[in-house]
This record gives structure tokens, sequence and C-alpha cells, in this order.
């Protein structure tokens, strides 16, 4: 049951929040090509259909194939000042005609940096960047976006679970930046990589907690509910990125509903990387519906899945029974939801509730 990202009038038209989209996932075809040329690395493919071709995932396979193919393209970005700054206004515009009004996007600051990217045969070229260089930049961008198209874009930094060594400045960088537009720290990666066997993790979280970061985890996207529980319990996160397998444990599932646990979800996202069952009718997230727990809607990857936000709407509402009250509710979580200081955050609940004609007192 293929998605369905036919350009149409939009599903629901209205002002929405997005809270999990990875910044590097994110990357116009175009950006890739003008800075392969521009930087004179020779991509096997040569214009924007064959380009997407190459890296996007067209139907349902594994998280590691979906994850194989940011090595097409990450070399041509990483370790270009002009090219992070750029991916960052870029994604702000992007949001702005999707009619987001916040969004807040996500990276490793040492991916982008080219620390960790593999080489691949038809590049060799390093970057020369630093994290925290990185980090500046996508503030520069997000800002100049911010006020060339009248939304709001915050920033969340990625921790990567195989390089657990980047952590703690992953942290350190969250608090030299958090006046700067960083928001929040993430865990991403390889969820079978627990966080007992590798402390840095637990180590850069624990200094979050106590320095007042806000934090979120990708667990229970492929992995077990026990991935989870240690998000919750050993690194105390505030969000859970896609979590859909939460519900294979009823105490845990039942808890987290009573904690009010955010759940960052991404339809098209868990469909094609074979987090879920290919049949959207049997998602996790109609549970979620039903059980009004507290969660968004989110495109995660929108190059990678060739898709849009609007494409992730379409499909709740097709196949998973949303209604517009049902897309108001889960944007008004998600707003409740960011990582904002409280003001900012007041001040965005106050723009939605006006949009969609509501009394504050019954919004929730």
């Amino acid at each position: 049951m293929a998605q369905n990202c036919d350009s149409k009038a939009p599903v629901f038209n209205k002002p929405k929040v997005e809270l999990h989209i990875h910044l590097d996932g994110s990357i116009r075809p175009e950006t890739i090509l003008y800075f392969a040329k521009k930087r004179g690395i020779s991509l096997p493919v040569d214009n924007v259909e064959n380009l997407i071709k190459l890296c996007c995932c067209d139907k349902p396979s594994s998280l590691t194939d979906f994850l194989s193919k940011f090595q097409h393209y990450m070399p041509v970005i990483a370790g270009d000042r002009e090219a992070v700054k750029r991916i960052a206004y870029e994604l702000v515009e992007t949001k702005a005609k999707e009619g987001v009004v916040y969004v807040e996007t996500r990276y490793s600051p040492h991916l982008l940096a080219n620390q960790n990217v593999e080489p691949i045969p038809w590049n060799h070229q390093k970057g020369d960047l630093t994290p925290d260089e990185v980090v500046h930049l996508v503030n520069q961008g997000l800002q100049d976006g911010e006020k060339a198209f009248n939304i709001k874009a915050r920033s969340i930094l990625c921790c990567m679970r195989h390089m657990p060594n980047w952590s703690e400045e992953v942290v350190e960088l969250c608090k030299k930046y958090r006046d700067e537009g960083v928001v929040g720290i993430d865990l991403a990666g390889d969820e079978s990589l627990n966080c007992e066997a590798y402390p840095g993790h637990r180590r850069a979280y624990e200094e979050a907690v106590r320095c007042g970061i806000h934090r979120t985890v990708h667990a229970g996207e492929v992995g077990q509910p026990s991935v989870v529980k240690e998000a919750v319990e050993v690194l105390k996160a505030e969000r859970i990125g896609h979590g859909y397998h939460t519900i294979e444990d009823d105490l845990l599932y039942k808890e987290l509903l009573k904690q009010n646990m955010h759940f960052e979800t991404c339809p098209i996202s868990s469909y094609l990387t074979g987090a879920c069952d290919p049949d959207y009718t049997k998602h996790p997230i109609i549970r979620f519906r039903k059980d009004k727990a507290n969660y968004s809607l989110n495109t995660d990857d929108p190059l990678v899945f060739n898709s849009n936000l609007d494409a992730d709407y379409r499909v709740a509402k097709t196949y998973m029974g949303f209604t517009e009250e049902e897309f108001e509710r889960v944007n008004i979580n998600s707003a409740s939801s960011s990582f904002l200081p409280e003001k900012e955050k007041k001040d965005l609940l106050n723009r939605l509730y006006e949009a969609y004609g509501m009394v504050k007192s019954s919004a929730c």
C-alpha cells in the first residue's frame, strides 16, 4: 500500500507544527547537484530525476537500507560552510510553503562537519568544519529563514548511538547555543546499541538533565519496547522519536499515556523503513489516535522518502481515519510538547487557537 504524494489541495490547510525532521534528510536535490558541481565532486548522476532515484526509498525496505541512502549525497554537503547554512535556510522556506508555523529540525553536528562521512567511490574530499562551526552556521541559516518567511525555527542536536565519544561534546554545544536557537538533544541510530554498553550517552543526558536541556530519543522505531523504557527511565526523555513498538508492552504504554509522553510519529517514514506493518490501516498511530495519546505527525526525512508533510497528513486521513478535529488536536499537542520556552510556547498555542477558531479553555 503506497503513500499518495500527488500534488493536490492540502489535506489540512491550517497552521501546523513539525517536531521531527532531520536537516540532512531534507536537502533539495537541486542543492546537492549545485554543490557537487561547485566543489568538483563527481556524482554518478547529473540531474534531479536520477538523483531522486539514487537517494530515495520507493518501496518498503529496512532501516539499514534507508540509512545507506545518505552516503550518496552527504559528502557533497558535509564540511562546506555555504552548503550547511543554505540547507538550513531552505528547510525553513520549504516548511513555510507547507503551512508550518513552528519547526524543530535535528541534525548531528559531527556528521555535517564531515567527521564520520563514509568515503564513496566517486569522492574522497574532506571538509574543514568543526561541530561548533556547524551549529553556528545552521543557526544563521535558520534565523535568516525565520526573517524571510515569517515562521519560527529551532534545532535539536543529535548524538549518534554508534559514536558515544561525541555525545558529551553534543551536550556542551546544546549548552553553548541554547540562547541562539538550539532547544534540545536527541539520540539517533541503531537501537540495538544500548546505553549501558555506551555510557557516553548516559553521561551526556545526565548533564542535559542537570542543565535543563530538553531531551528526545529515537526509540521503539524498529527496536523493542525495552529501548523506549531505557529512553524514559535512564535518559529521562521528555519525548520519544517514533515509539511505535511501545504498544507491544501494554504496561509501559499505559504508563506513558498517564505521563502524557509525546510520540513524534512519521507515517510515511515508518512504511518505507519497514518499521511497521506495511498496511497503514494496521499502523500503531491508529492506536495512538483512539487512545487520545500525545503525538505529532512529521516527515522525518522528506528527501529520502521523496515526500512532504501534506503526504503524511493525506496518509493519516485516507488510511487512519483522521478528521479535521484530530489534526487540530495533534498540532496543539505538538505545540504543547515543543521545546520552546514557556512564553514562546504560549504565543505559539495562541496562534493555533486563533487559526482553529478555538477558545483556549476548550482546546485540549
